[in-house]
């Protein structure tokens, strides 16, 4: 039985930092379609970052102090949703690696891992959604990240959502599956190699002849829409979210980028 079939599930809105500190709207537009399936939906304040900037550096003893908040700040809610399969990936493959050693907290990471979704993972594989009834007219490719495709299967379900989407169109890039460069504390530890593969992204972004790229990451779209941006290309790019949530009036994601 899907959450859909249920009483209102209690989900708690996991922001990101990159939303909450470069692009709110995505933020507001994953508020809208939570609310939209039926979900009572709360943003706690003491949320924090999710910890991976710290995990992946190694400094897994800041780690465990961020995800022990979180996992406070995240116990009261049917579920956790994050408009990133980076962050929601942290949450539920990584903060039970974190405490492994501590069996009362291993517990507890554990739990939360089982209730935390990637948005568009969520919307149809839990509330059942089929269509938000959006309407937006374009020709879209879409990006797979990393962690939301290989650690949580996101690949499917963004698809399903946008094929729904009055007046949209798919045209898919060979090289959606490859990763754009990101990789969070990747592209600062090795940005030569980083630039390199945005470029040859980016590439594949203009050649796909899309008029908008998409993504369920923040991150990779900040740097894809900066890449773009900088090498002239007229491809608009948004938050997948802002699409299904009719919420498009926002400049595309990058264009403050040099």
């Amino acid at each position: 039985m899907s959450a859909s079939e249920n009483a209102r599930p209690r989900v708690g809105l996991f922001v990101t930092c990159l939303v909450d500190l470069f692009r709110p709207s995505v933020g507001f537009a994953t508020l809208s379609l939570l609310e939209k399936a039926g979900c009572e939906v709360v943003v706690p304040e003491t949320q924090t970052c999710c910890g991976q900037p710290t995990f992946n550096s190694g400094d897994f003893k800041d780690s465990r102090d961020i995800a022990a908040n979180v996992i406070e700040t995240f116990e009261g809610f049917d579920y956790v949703v994050a408009p990133s399969g980076s962050c929601a990936a942290m949450l539920r493959e990584h903060y039970p690696e974190l405490f492994e050693n501590d069996p009362a907290m291993a517990m507890r990471a554990q739990h939360l891992a089982k209730r935390t979704y990637e948005l568009t993972s969520f919307l149809v594989d839990i509330m059942g959604v089929k269509s938000t009834g959006a309407a937006f007219d374009g020709t879209v490719t879409y990006h797979d990240s990393c962690s939301g495709l290989r650690e949580l299967e996101v690949k499917t379900q963004p698809r399903k959502l946008l094929a729904a989407v009055d007046g949209t169109s798919m045209k898919e890039m060979p090289g959606a599956e490859i990763c754009c460069g990101f990789g969070g504390t990747f592209c600062v530890k090795y940005p030569e190699i980083s630039d390199k593969m945005v470029t040859q992204k980016a590439a594949e972004i203009v050649e796909s002849g899309a008029d908008y790229l998409l993504a369920g990451d923040l991150g990779c779209l900040l740097n894809m829409g900066g890449k773009l941006k900088r090498l002239g290309a007229r491809t608009e790019v948004r938050h997948v979210a802002e699409v299904l949530a009719g919420m498009t009036d926002q400049p595309s994601i990058g264009e403050g980028e040099r």
